[in-house]
């Protein structure tokens, strides 16, 4: 079974992955971080990667690698607290969650 990832889940789960490098990552590392946990597209992460920087939780710089580019992507300020609130609020969820599938109480 396939859990459904909602926007708000891939917002956290890519502000988690660019916050674990303190000089930011490139969109094809981070889309393969998140691959390896969870059943979603690349094209489905790099709207999301963009809507992050929009928001100014991410800031975005160009790097060339082997002739190629890379466009890196790094946490800001805004993006720590926002990231910090999921964190919250998914500690909370999967409290709740764990109630209901085993009867454990927070």
């Amino acid at each position: 079974m396939t859990f459904v990832s909602s926007a708000a889940l891939l917002d956290a789960v890519v502000l988690a992955v660019v916050s674990q490098q303190e000089d930011g990552s490139y969109g094809y590392r981070i889309t393969q971080q998140i691959k390896e946990v969870l059943d979603v597209s690349e094209s489905s992460l790099y709207p999301v990667l963009r809507r992050l920087q929009k928001d100014q939780c991410l800031t975005v710089h160009d790097e060339t690698a082997n002739g190629r580019n890379r466009r890196y992507y790094r946490i800001t300020d805004l993006g720590r607290v926002r990231l910090q609130g999921y964190q919250g609020e998914w500690r909370t969820y999967t409290q709740k969650i764990d109630t209901l599938f085993w009867g454990e109480t927070p």
